[in-house]
């Protein structure tokens, strides 16, 4: 039972680094498309999907940081 838990936490760990990927982006995309529409500037698209592409990498920066801080904090215990 053990191994199916650390399974099933492996697993919400790979979604949770898709998705602070992934949300990001999409958000700042369709902001800069709406954007690049209501104001005739579709190359505000650009900026903004870098931007959340940056923000994307800073999700996974932070939270890849604290998985090894407390694996670190872990392996000290023992």
């Amino acid at each position: 039972m053990k191994q199916k838990r650390s399974v099933f936490q492996a697993f919400t760990m790979i979604i949770q680094f898709g998705l602070n990927m992934i949300v990001p982006i999409v958000m700042c995309t369709l902001f800069g498309v709406w954007m690049g529409e209501k104001f005739q500037m579709p190359v505000i698209t650009i900026p903004l999907f870098l931007m959340g592409a940056l923000a994307g990498f800073r999700n996974i920066f932070i939270m890849a940081k604290k998985i090894y801080q407390n694996d670190n904090n872990d392996s000290k215990v023992k």
